[in-house]
């Protein structure tokens, strides 16, 4: 009876001892944690302030997607025997003068995308990887400042496309107006003098012509979350027809050190293209600018990110 009741006791003093003994690390852990949330606010607080120093800043994050497969003698699908593949990449990249009067704001975003598909039944179809997704953009923007937030600027902004029919069509802005910046990391630019350089074969579609420039880029970091969004228009004084404008989006979060999860959606509309994609490609020769099918051109990636 002694023993049951020493051990009965002995187990009460073990199990009130530990419970302690986790309250009072639990406390030790709030108190550790309100440290650390204080330095990281001062931490915070001097890197705003580094950052609203004149300098570079230069940046980049990107998503790099794919998947590959082979089947041998499955039967249920119409290629038994093949073998496929998707591999894909995005890069947002930028490097940034800001000075007490002046800045010159550069950026790069491509996108680009192979897919193949080898029946290997047959010896007469393409096993290689073929472009698909083909984005290629860079501009530099040049400011200088006549108020806090706003700056005679101008604009200089080169797209194409790089793996398949480089500078076919290609596009290169040249303009002049004005930038507005009324908030952190966002970036307005409008200039009604605006020279759209169109580059092409077909010189019976494509045209150059003068215009306005409309600009308006978003980007952001806050922890894991990077953040960028951009539209990029031309309005042409000649004709409509002329006219395009393109929306792209990068979004990316970092679950482990570098690596995350990131997802890229692009929009365009551009009658000069939808007019010789229909001509040149589907043969409908027949298509003017009235009646061609002027759909709103799109992509979209999802896979690993990659924060350089």
């Amino acid at each position: 009876m002694k023993k049951i009741l020493f051990l009965t006791v002995l187990c009460f003093g073990v199990i009130t001892m530990n419970a302690q003994t986790k309250e009072e690390l639990e406390t030790q852990k709030a108190e550790k944690q309100a440290i650390a949330d204080a330095a990281q606010a001062e931490a915070n607080a001097l890197q705003a302030q580094i950052d609203a120093l004149p300098g570079w800043r230069k940046g980049a994050f990107g998503t790099i997607g794919g998947s590959l497969s082979n089947f041998s003698n499955w039967y249920a699908q119409g290629t038994p025997n093949n073998a496929s593949g998707n591999i894909g990449f995005t890069v947002n990249g930028f490097a940034n003068l800001i000075q007490e009067k002046f800045f010159w704001r550069n950026s790069l975003t491509t996108n680009l995308n192979w897919v193949k598909l080898d029946n290997k039944d047959t010896d007469t179809d393409d096993d290689s990887f073929n472009p698909t997704t083909d984005v290629f953009n860079i501009s530099s923007l040049y400011g200088r400042n006549i108020a806090k937030n706003l700056a005679v600027s101008a604009l200089a902004e080169y797209r194409t496309t790089i793996l398949d029919n480089f500078n076919d069509p290609g596009y290169l802005d040249v303009g002049i107006g004005a930038t507005w910046t009324p908030i952190e990391n966002l970036i307005v630019v409008v200039h009604p003098i605006n020279y759209n350089f169109v580059f092409a074969d077909n010189d019976n579609i494509f045209e150059s012509s003068l215009g306005a420039k409309i600009v308006a880029d978003y980007t952001k970091q806050i922890g894991a979350i990077a953040f960028k969004t951009n539209l990029s228009s031309f309005q042409s004084y000649k004709s409509g027809d002329l006219s395009n404008w393109t929306w792209t989006n990068s979004f990316s979060y970092t679950l482990w050190k570098m690596i995350g999860v990131g997802f890229d959606i692009g929009l365009r509309n551009n009658k000069q293209e939808a007019l010789n994609y229909s001509i040149n490609t589907l043969g409908n020769t027949g298509d003017t600018f009235d009646s061609v099918d002027n759909d709103i051109q799109s992509y979209y990636t999802i896979g690993l990110s990659y924060k350089f």
